[in-house]
Protein backbone atom coordinates (compact mmCIF):
# COMPACT_ATOMS: atom_id res chain seq x y z
CA UNK A 1 0.00 0.00 0.00
CA UNK A 2 1.13 3.54 -0.69
CA UNK A 3 0.93 4.53 2.96
CA UNK A 4 3.62 2.00 3.80
CA UNK A 5 6.29 3.70 1.72
CA UNK A 6 5.60 7.41 1.67
CA UNK A 7 7.66 9.64 3.92
CA UNK A 8 5.70 10.93 6.89
CA UNK A 9 6.61 13.59 9.41
CA UNK A 10 5.03 14.80 12.63
CA UNK A 11 7.59 17.58 12.90
CA UNK A 12 7.45 18.82 9.30
CA UNK A 13 10.99 17.67 8.64
CA UNK A 14 11.19 15.56 5.53
CA UNK A 15 14.42 13.80 4.68
CA UNK A 16 16.03 12.10 1.73
CA UNK A 17 14.65 8.54 1.49
CA UNK A 18 17.20 5.75 1.92
CA UNK A 19 18.08 3.94 -1.28
CA UNK A 20 17.53 0.16 -1.03
CA UNK A 21 20.72 -0.43 -3.07
CA UNK A 22 24.15 1.09 -3.69
CA UNK A 23 24.39 4.07 -6.03
CA UNK A 24 26.17 1.99 -8.68
CA UNK A 25 23.85 -1.03 -8.37
CA UNK A 26 21.56 -0.10 -11.28
CA UNK A 27 24.34 0.10 -13.86
CA UNK A 28 24.36 -0.11 -16.83
CA UNK A 29 20.66 0.81 -16.95
CA UNK A 30 21.12 3.87 -14.70
CA UNK A 31 24.66 5.01 -14.00
CA UNK A 32 26.12 5.97 -10.65
CA UNK A 33 26.64 9.46 -12.05
CA UNK A 34 22.93 9.78 -12.81
CA UNK A 35 21.96 8.48 -9.36
CA UNK A 36 24.39 10.91 -7.73
CA UNK A 37 22.78 13.83 -9.54
CA UNK A 38 19.18 12.68 -9.72
CA UNK A 39 18.90 11.32 -6.19
CA UNK A 40 21.70 13.14 -4.40
CA UNK A 41 21.14 16.62 -5.82
CA UNK A 42 17.76 16.99 -7.53
CA UNK A 43 15.75 15.04 -4.96
CA UNK A 44 17.68 16.60 -2.08
CA UNK A 45 16.79 20.04 -3.43
CA UNK A 46 13.09 19.12 -3.57
CA UNK A 47 13.26 17.86 0.04
CA UNK A 48 15.01 21.01 1.26
CA UNK A 49 12.54 23.30 -0.51
CA UNK A 50 9.55 21.33 0.77
CA UNK A 51 10.74 21.67 4.36
CA UNK A 52 11.02 25.43 3.90
CA UNK A 53 7.56 25.72 2.33
CA UNK A 54 5.63 23.72 4.93
CA UNK A 55 7.13 25.45 7.95
CA UNK A 56 4.47 27.24 10.04
CA UNK A 57 1.65 26.31 7.65
CA UNK A 58 -1.38 24.03 7.80
CA UNK A 59 0.66 21.45 5.88
CA UNK A 60 3.24 21.17 8.63
CA UNK A 61 1.98 17.87 10.06
CA UNK A 62 0.67 16.31 6.86
CA UNK A 63 2.41 13.43 5.12
CA UNK A 64 3.43 13.69 1.49
CA UNK A 65 0.31 12.13 0.05
CA UNK A 66 -1.90 14.50 2.04
CA UNK A 67 0.08 17.53 0.91
CA UNK A 68 -0.09 16.47 -2.75
CA UNK A 69 -3.83 15.86 -2.44
CA UNK A 70 -4.60 19.22 -0.84
CA UNK A 71 -1.96 21.75 -1.90
CA UNK A 72 -2.93 24.25 -4.60
CA UNK A 73 -0.94 24.41 -7.83
CA UNK A 74 2.39 26.09 -7.25
CA UNK A 75 5.70 25.59 -5.46
CA UNK A 76 4.36 23.57 -2.51
CA UNK A 77 2.50 21.11 -4.75
CA UNK A 78 5.43 20.87 -7.16
CA UNK A 79 8.03 20.09 -4.52
CA UNK A 80 5.83 17.75 -2.47
CA UNK A 81 4.83 15.97 -5.66
CA UNK A 82 8.42 15.52 -6.71
CA UNK A 83 9.47 14.16 -3.32
CA UNK A 84 6.59 11.67 -3.43
CA UNK A 85 7.26 10.80 -7.07
CA UNK A 86 10.95 10.21 -6.55
CA UNK A 87 10.45 8.19 -3.38
CA UNK A 88 8.20 5.82 -5.29
CA UNK A 89 10.55 5.87 -8.28
CA UNK A 90 13.78 4.98 -6.50
CA UNK A 91 12.13 2.33 -4.32
CA UNK A 92 10.69 0.47 -7.32
CA UNK A 93 14.10 -0.64 -8.62
CA UNK A 94 16.35 -3.55 -7.75
CA UNK A 95 20.03 -4.06 -8.60
CA UNK A 96 20.87 -5.64 -11.93
CA UNK A 97 21.12 -9.42 -11.46
CA UNK A 98 19.69 -9.30 -7.94
CA UNK A 99 17.12 -11.99 -8.61
CA UNK A 100 13.39 -11.83 -8.06
CA UNK A 101 10.69 -12.14 -10.71
CA UNK A 102 11.55 -10.64 -14.09
CA UNK A 103 7.88 -10.10 -14.87
CA UNK A 104 4.80 -9.42 -12.73
CA UNK A 105 3.32 -12.36 -10.88
CA UNK A 106 0.21 -13.09 -8.82
CA UNK A 107 -2.48 -10.46 -8.51
CA UNK A 108 -0.42 -7.82 -10.36
CA UNK A 109 0.01 -10.09 -13.37
CA UNK A 110 -3.71 -10.89 -13.35
CA UNK A 111 -4.66 -7.21 -13.10
CA UNK A 112 -2.30 -6.26 -15.96
CA UNK A 113 -3.74 -8.97 -18.21
CA UNK A 114 -7.28 -7.89 -17.37
CA UNK A 115 -6.55 -4.23 -18.10
CA UNK A 116 -4.22 -4.47 -21.09
CA UNK A 117 -4.50 -7.98 -22.53
CA UNK A 118 -0.94 -9.07 -21.88
CA UNK A 119 2.28 -7.92 -20.24
CA UNK A 120 3.77 -7.08 -23.65
CA UNK A 121 0.76 -4.92 -24.54
CA UNK A 122 1.08 -3.15 -21.19
CA UNK A 123 4.78 -2.46 -21.86
CA UNK A 124 3.94 -1.01 -25.26
CA UNK A 125 1.29 1.30 -23.81
CA UNK A 126 3.49 2.36 -20.91
CA UNK A 127 6.33 3.12 -23.32
CA UNK A 128 3.99 5.12 -25.55
CA UNK A 129 2.75 7.15 -22.60
CA UNK A 130 6.34 7.80 -21.49
CA UNK A 131 7.75 8.78 -24.86
CA UNK A 132 4.63 10.66 -25.92
CA UNK A 133 4.48 13.00 -22.94
CA UNK A 134 5.50 16.45 -24.16
CA UNK A 135 8.13 18.11 -22.02
CA UNK A 136 8.81 17.00 -18.45
CA UNK A 137 6.68 14.73 -16.32
CA UNK A 138 5.79 11.17 -15.40
CA UNK A 139 4.02 8.15 -16.84
CA UNK A 140 2.32 6.05 -14.16
CA UNK A 141 0.73 2.67 -13.86
CA UNK A 142 -1.96 3.34 -11.29
CA UNK A 143 -4.94 1.67 -9.66
CA UNK A 144 -8.22 3.58 -9.83
CA UNK A 145 -10.97 3.72 -7.24
CA UNK A 146 -12.56 0.58 -8.74
CA UNK A 147 -9.32 -1.36 -8.35
CA UNK A 148 -8.65 -1.32 -12.12
CA UNK A 149 -5.22 -0.62 -13.56
CA UNK A 150 -4.79 2.44 -15.77
CA UNK A 151 -1.89 4.34 -17.33
CA UNK A 152 -1.77 8.03 -16.51
CA UNK A 153 0.40 10.83 -17.90
CA UNK A 154 1.22 13.52 -15.33
CA UNK A 155 3.08 16.66 -16.44
CA UNK A 156 5.78 18.18 -14.27
CA UNK A 157 5.42 17.03 -10.63
CA UNK A 158 1.96 15.51 -10.92
CA UNK A 159 0.96 12.23 -9.29
CA UNK A 160 -2.15 10.01 -9.65
CA UNK A 161 -3.08 10.56 -6.00
CA UNK A 162 -4.67 13.86 -7.10
CA UNK A 163 -7.21 11.75 -9.03
CA UNK A 164 -7.84 9.43 -6.11
CA UNK A 165 -5.67 6.74 -7.70
CA UNK A 166 -2.88 4.64 -6.17
CA UNK A 167 0.45 5.07 -8.01
CA UNK A 168 2.11 1.69 -8.60
CA UNK A 169 4.93 2.20 -11.11
CA UNK A 170 6.33 5.51 -12.32
CA UNK A 171 8.65 6.36 -15.21
CA UNK A 172 10.36 9.72 -14.83
CA UNK A 173 10.72 11.49 -18.18
CA UNK A 174 12.35 14.66 -16.92
CA UNK A 175 15.62 14.90 -18.84
CA UNK A 176 17.71 14.83 -15.67
CA UNK A 177 16.54 11.22 -15.17
CA UNK A 178 18.27 9.96 -18.31
CA UNK A 179 20.29 12.60 -20.19
CA UNK A 180 23.71 11.66 -18.76
CA UNK A 181 23.28 8.05 -19.88
CA UNK A 182 21.05 8.29 -22.94
CA UNK A 183 21.30 11.92 -24.11
CA UNK A 184 18.02 12.64 -25.94
CA UNK A 185 17.11 8.95 -26.44
CA UNK A 186 14.16 8.83 -24.08
CA UNK A 187 12.74 5.71 -25.71
CA UNK A 188 15.99 3.79 -25.13
CA UNK A 189 15.95 4.77 -21.46
CA UNK A 190 12.36 3.59 -21.06
CA UNK A 191 13.13 0.30 -22.81
CA UNK A 192 16.06 -0.35 -20.46
CA UNK A 193 14.10 0.30 -17.25
CA UNK A 194 12.19 -3.00 -17.53
CA UNK A 195 15.42 -4.80 -16.57
CA UNK A 196 15.48 -3.32 -13.06
CA UNK A 197 11.84 -3.18 -11.93
CA UNK A 198 11.19 -4.79 -8.56
CA UNK A 199 7.79 -6.28 -9.31
CA UNK A 200 7.26 -7.37 -5.71
CA UNK A 201 7.47 -3.73 -4.58
CA UNK A 202 5.03 -2.69 -7.31
CA UNK A 203 2.54 -5.41 -6.37
CA UNK A 204 2.73 -4.51 -2.68
CA UNK A 205 1.48 -1.01 -3.54
CA UNK A 206 -1.84 -2.37 -4.80
CA UNK A 207 -4.95 -1.95 -2.70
Amino acid sequence: MLTQIIITSMTAVFSLPQLPYETNALEPVISKETIDYHYGKHLQAYVNTLNTLVKDTEYEKMNLEEIVRHAPAGPLFNNAGQVLNHTLYFEQFRPVGAGGPAVPEGKLDKAIRTAFGSFDEFKEKMAAASTGLFGSGWAWLAQNEKGELVIVQCPNGGNPVTMGYVPLLGFDVWEHAYYVDYRNRRADHIAALWQIINWEVVENRMK
